[in-house]
């Protein structure tokens, strides 16, 4: 069965290009991003590997640890980094993980079933502190996926993690949120007594806490 929303992240033990970890104890308490290339040495990946290096401040900013995974060996690995730091003017500063047994890729439910079995789907899985699955976003090979959009999730999740809210369509970092209905109106009072804006009873925004 696939892994789903909430499930704990299954902890493995690999080698990357930054050595060998085991992953629970390499997030610790941060937050985590896990996410998957079908090969090395593939276009579309390469453009993702190096606008990735070049957010790492922004993911460090949220204290969220970015983790690759490629079913090619290390010394691949190695070589491809050269080429994502020529092309893409960025050199790989997180671990990406060799996978060449693809054990990892199994675990996490990567292997695209109508597909060879060393083809990977392209996934991004984002871990919470709790160590349990707060998103996972499947791609197809040919489309290039949208890092400012996991930025903007990353934003969502942990500003409603933290309070009772929710944010609506298109949210992005410090605009209006929503107050989710387990709060009450009197509740609500006592969280944001500036007030807030009803377009109808259920729906109840208020500035964002942030």
């Amino acid at each position: 069965m696939a892994l789903q929303l909430g499930d704990i992240a299954p902890d493995f033990e690999a080698d990357t290009t930054e050595g060998h970890i085991k992953f629970h104890e390499w997030l610790g308490d941060s937050w985590g991003v896990l996410f998957s290339h079908p090969k090395n040495f593939t276009p579309v990946c390469t453009t993702e590997l190096g606008a990735t290096a070049k957010l790492k401040p922004e993911f460090e900013k949220r204290g969220v640890k970015v983790m690759g995974i490629s079913v090619d060996p290390l010394d691949a690995h190695e070589a491809w980094s050269k080429d994502i730091e020529e092309t893409q003017g960025a050199a790989l500063n997180f671990p990406l993980i060799a996978d060449p047994d693809k054990k990892v890729a199994n675990l996490y439910g990567m292997i695209h079933p109508n597909a060879s079995d060393t083809l990977t789907v392209r996934s991004v899985f984002v871990i919470g502190p709790d160590k349990k699955i707060k998103l996972r976003l499947d791609y197809p090979a040919s489309t290039g996926r949208n890092f400012d959009e996991i930025l903007r999730v990353i934003d969502s999740l942990q500003l409603t993690a933290e309070h009772q809210v929710a944010t609506p369509v298109n949210w992005k970092h410090g605009e209006d949120v929503i107050i989710v209905p387990a709060v009450s109106d009197e509740e609500a009072s006592k969280k944001y007594p500036e007030g807030w804006r009803a377009e109808k009873p259920y729906l109840r925004y208020v500035r964002s806490p942030r």
